[in-house]
């Protein structure tokens, strides 16, 4: 196994009489942008704040970026940068001065270097026309944006960004994506919360998907599609007879119209297929496989839509 940046052992997280968290064994490759995915009340955001040393396990053990947590907290958290639950700044001031005020707070971060890095930080989020504009007038977009710049005021080996994209327009939105590319190509570790599956699909190298509290699946974009169910559309004039020639074969047509159906593949090699339609006299005029997309995959594992913001 690559060498990981986040890796829990039965991490467990109980509220009186709620389980949140049960019994979550993570593995989040350094170098990966990972998608952390799951429905309302899933455990996404308590996962984090125990993750980032704000809220004790009841059980278990969290490793992050090879140290113990929480007992890391000190040496830990000054290598990574957070984005969790929304930014919180002080409206009366600029967004540069909300900056300094922050990057003044921490006992890590070089005082000679503060200026350039805040204004570098501004330039990279695309807020250097705003930077001296009070906070409390900027939109929910901007305020997303100053949040990112914060956590990318000194260098980070893992960055935990709580739904990054929240408030963008789409041309705020490809610009976070592109940040998070970018992250990505210098090494830096990423781990995304998000509910926006098509994003998820565009950005992340690993996904992880929650579920009442509990991780249901894990590992590669590739792997996490390939688990999941792939069916065949078939386009041809004889519609009844295609799918008695499918049903022989032992598949079930889920969805037929007056020239095409689909129909769950399951462990039938295509080939196969389209040889007993062939043979069967059936007038094949189009054949494709279909693999699963990360929202099929997400319906078959929680049984809940894509909405699904916490």
């Amino acid at each position: 196994m690559a060498e990981l940046a986040i890796e829990t052992h039965d991490l467990t997280k109980r509220f009186r009489s709620q389980l949140a968290v049960d019994g979550l064994a993570l593995a989040v490759p350094r170098g990966s942008v990972f998608g952390f995915l799951g429905p309302n009340g899933s455990g996404k955001t308590t996962t984090i704040r125990m993750l980032l040393g704000l809220v004790a396990a009841t059980a278990g053990d969290a490793r992050v970026l090879g140290a113990e947590m929480p007992r890391h907290v000190d040496t830990v958290l000054p290598r990574v940068g957070a984005l969790v639950e929304g930014p919180a700044f002080s409206p009366y001031l600029s967004g540069e001065a909300n900056l300094r005020r922050f990057d003044a707070a921490d006992r890590w971060a070089p005082r000679r270097t503060r200026a350039a890095r805040v204004t570098e930080a501004l330039d990279r989020v695309g807020l250097s026309h705003a930077a001296r504009k009070k906070v409390h007038a900027y939109s929910l977009g901007m305020k997303q944006r100053l949040g990112l710049a914060n956590a990318l005021l000194t260098p980070r080996e893992l960055l935990v960004l709580d739904e990054p994209t929240n408030g963008l327009d789409p041309q705020g939105t490809r610009e976070v994506r592109a940040l998070i590319r970018s992250f990505a190509d210098d090494g830096t570790t990423v781990f995304v919360s998000s509910h926006l599956l098509a994003e998820v699909e565009q950005v992340c190298t690993h996904v992880g998907v929650m579920s009442a509290g509990r991780l249901v699946a894990q590992g590669t974009l590739d792997e996490f599609r390939a688990e999941g169910e792939t069916r065949v559309l078939v386009r041809t004039p004889d519609v009844a007879r295609a799918r008695e020639v499918l049903a022989g074969l032992g598949l079930d047509v889920d969805a037929a119209g007056d020239a095409s159906m689909t129909a769950r593949l399951g462990a039938t090699p295509p080939e196969r297929v389209v040889v007993a339609l062939v043979e069967g006299d059936v007038r094949v005029r189009g054949f494709e496989t279909l693999h699963a997309d990360l929202e099929q995959r997400f319906v078959e594992l929680t049984g809940e839509g894509f909405d699904v913001v916490q």
